[in-house]
């Protein structure tokens, strides 16, 4: 859990990175003028020094972001979602979940339901089996939590990283993910939510892809999103991790401001960060936060997501990233760059994987207290 003093925190990091530092930087020298020592010992400590300082600096700089107090006020203002399963449009879930999913849901601040509508096909194509009881869903949340709207998620994988996938460079794939759009609308989903990932900084296809589907939405006054990747924590970085690893994981500022433009939601997955503490995800969140308020529009709904799921892999330490550093992240960002902005929320994924704990670190952080 976070710190209950955290301002006291960063002083101690600086202290033990000043140490560490301070040892390497006399190491360093001395190693440099010993006569004994080959240049290709004294070139491996150049490049541990090299490596070693920026990630030290990043990780102060990190936690210095999560330093402090949220801003009072800065709690729900009834703009919050949260991605739902297959199994709610399927048939799996039945009534006796949908009284769970109805008491979760009342006395917090979510308005949008992301209702796993999918998978597209690659061609951009939405079999109408694929979600047998929209209906039932549609018509028992209208009913049951009133002011809740359903979204029919849609997601694929895109084929910019390998063989197969969905090609956003055909018109044709475009026009029919289009089409499948007016298929969910006509279906009673409230909104149309896209996932499609990876999707590369500056695609442009996919800009035009969201100026048609906005059309549709628009005339039929529903709700255009998107999740969206993260933003460059440095400048040009998905450059650089796209040459590095051929997997450009940010968007920069400027194109992430593009694709908020054309959408009335814009949802952050502010996870799978690879942060190997609380502290530092917190930070990043509020990074993330801050970058991400920069560039979206005052008319624009901006939520930032939510860790509620417990794996542990290469991108994702469940220890790290958890709800209540993700919300404290959230509200310190939105504290320093726009406390006040009312077009914002924040976003649980996913339903499914969800513990009690996540909700409560999600109420606790997040919800309307009865004083601030």
């Amino acid at each position: 859990m976070p710190s209950e003093n955290p301002d006291r925190t960063p002083i101690r990091v600086l202290r033990r990175v000043g140490s560490v530092l301070g040892r390497g930087r006399v190491a360093f020298v001395r190693g440099w003028a010993h006569p004994r020592l080959k240049w290709p010992k004294r070139v491996a400590a150049g490049a541990a020094v090299l490596l070693v300082v920026p990630v030290l600096t990043a990780g102060v700089s990190l936690r210095l972001q999560y330093a402090g107090d949220p801003a009072p006020g800065t709690r729900t203002r009834e703009r919050d979602a949260v991605w739902l399963g297959h199994a709610w449009v399927d048939g799996r879930n039945g009534e006796a979940q949908l009284a769970e999913l109805v008491q979760r849901m009342r006395g917090t601040g979510v308005r949008d339901l992301y209702v796993h509508a999918g998978p597209l096909e690659h061609d951009g194509s939405l079999p109408r089996a694929r979600y047998p009881k929209a209906r039932w869903l549609v018509d028992a949340v209208r009913r049951e939590l009133p002011g809740v709207r359903v979204q029919a998620w849609l997601g694929d994988v895109l084929s910019t990283e390998g063989k197969t996938g969905m090609d956003l460079g055909e018109p044709a794939t475009r026009e029919r993910v289009v089409r499948s759009a007016r298929q969910v609308l006509d279906a009673g989903f409230a909104g149309v939510h896209f996932d499609l990932e990876p999707l590369h900084s500056g695609d442009r296809d996919y800009l035009s892809l969201l100026d048609d589907v906005h059309a549709v939405t628009r005339a039929r006054r529903a709700p255009l999103s998107v999740a969206a990747h993260q933003i460059d924590p440095l400048p040009s970085l998905h450059s650089v991790a796209g040459f590095v690893a051929g997997h450009p994981k940010w968007w920069s500022q400027s194109y992430f401001g593009a694709v908020a433009r054309r959408v009335d939601q814009i949802a952050v997955m502010s996870y799978d960060t690879a942060m190997p503490m609380e502290s530092l995800y917190g930070g990043y969140v509020a990074q993330q936060t801050r970058l991400a308020l920069e560039a979206t529009p005052r008319g624009t709904d901006l939520l930032m997501g939510l860790p509620a799921f417990h794996t542990d892999d290469i991108g994702h330490h469940e220890s790290a990233e958890t709800v209540a550093a993700a919300v404290r992240g959230a509200r310190l960002g939105l504290s320093r760059e726009d406390a006040r902005r009312k077009r914002f929320g924040v976003a649980l994924y996913v339903d499914f994987a969800a513990t009690p704990g996540d909700w409560a670190a999600y109420r606790r952080g997040w919800g309307v207290p009865k004083s601030d």
